[in-house]
């Protein structure tokens, strides 16, 4: 068994994608297990290639016993955390970092791309990887097609762009004849629903959905607004124009494929504008990005190329 560890969210599955089919094309006849959260269930069934999904929510969730572990890959983190839950399941060999408890690996570099990461981490153990290899399946369910996604929510408050600006984008698509839905998560729902109030949508302009819902609605929308969160990943991997706004990370480090220009990104650095106090706890460069600098991007955006 090949076991790999990414027990995170929806944006990370995204970007490990290259690195698990790589593993997948380098280990063909040998069972192929990553350990993430059930939840992600969905769209790890988009990925192919995974035998077998190992429930695991993360870093303080143990690992049900395993045996017949040939390699443990970590796709999880720098470590030594992460190491040390893989090394329990005494694999016969630990594919890593390098960090203070274990030596054999590449070196960790803060200032790279997460696709990149991980692609450049497999290349050092021999394993070719292709890291524009982002692509996911479309999920089968049943969503309304064409429709301009807002999704506000993050998992941090430093990557939310103010709700009344999400509201004030919404409207203005509206009115220019975008159909907007606006989503979120189980626990951003009641903000989807107080935006889409906000911006005058209809009753059914902010849905519950579950996660393939979610990848389904993005799969077949328009376009998607959002911030840099795991929704922006989702719109890489199935070819949905984006316009995402970035925060306290670089595009550098999590943004799509600079080669893809339908995925536009919107990004200030550290800049403010002076004065402006608007949510607290937001990163200055989200504070930095204004109304019509998002509707200029998303009425220029080639997503009638799609």
């Amino acid at each position: 068994m090949i076991l790999v560890l990414r027990a995170l969210g929806v944006g990370d599955l995204a970007t490990g994608v290259p690195a698990v089919r790589a593993l997948r094309a380098a280990f063909p006849d040998v069972e192929l297990a990553l350990a993430a959260p059930a939840w992600l269930t969905p769209l790890i069934a988009l990925i192919g290639g995974v035998d077998r999904i190992v429930p695991c929510a993360g870093l303080d969730d143990p690992l049900p016993p395993l045996t017949g572990v040939t390699v443990a890959v970590n796709l999880h983190g720098k470590g030594p955390q992460s190491h040390k839950k893989l090394s329990a399941v005494r694999p016969g060999a630990l594919w890593a970092h390098a960090n203070e408890i274990f030596t054999d690996g590449p070196q960790w570099r803060e200032d790279q791309h997460e696709v990149q990461r991980w692609g450049r981490m497999l290349r050092f153990y021999g394993v070719p990887t292709d890291d524009l290899d982002l692509d996911l399946g479309v999920p089968a369910v049943d969503v309304p097609h064409g429709a301009t996604i807002v999704h506000p929510g993050a998992k941090s408050q430093s990557r939310r762009w103010p709700p009344d600006r999400y509201a004030r984008v919404a409207r203005e698509l509206a009115a220019a004849g975008h159909r907007v839905i606006v989503t979120g998560s189980a626990a951003e729902h009641e903000l989807a629903v107080r935006i889409a109030a906000e911006a005058g949508l209809g009753a059914d302009a902010a849905p519950s959905t579950g996660l393939d819902e979610l990848a389904g609605l993005i799969a077949h929308a328009r376009l998607l607004i959002s911030g840099d969160t795991g929704v922006a990943h989702l719109a890489t991997a199935f070819g949905t124009p984006s316009v995402t706004l970035f925060g306290p990370q670089p595009p550098s480090r999590w943004g799509p494929p600079p080669d893809r220009p339908r995925h536009r990104v919107i990004w200030h650095g550290v800049r403010a504008e002076p004065g402006d106090s608007s949510g607290p706890g937001v990163h200055q460069a989200l504070l930095a990005i204004t109304v019509p600098e998002v509707l200029a991007e998303a009425h220029s955006h080639g997503w009638s190329e799609k």
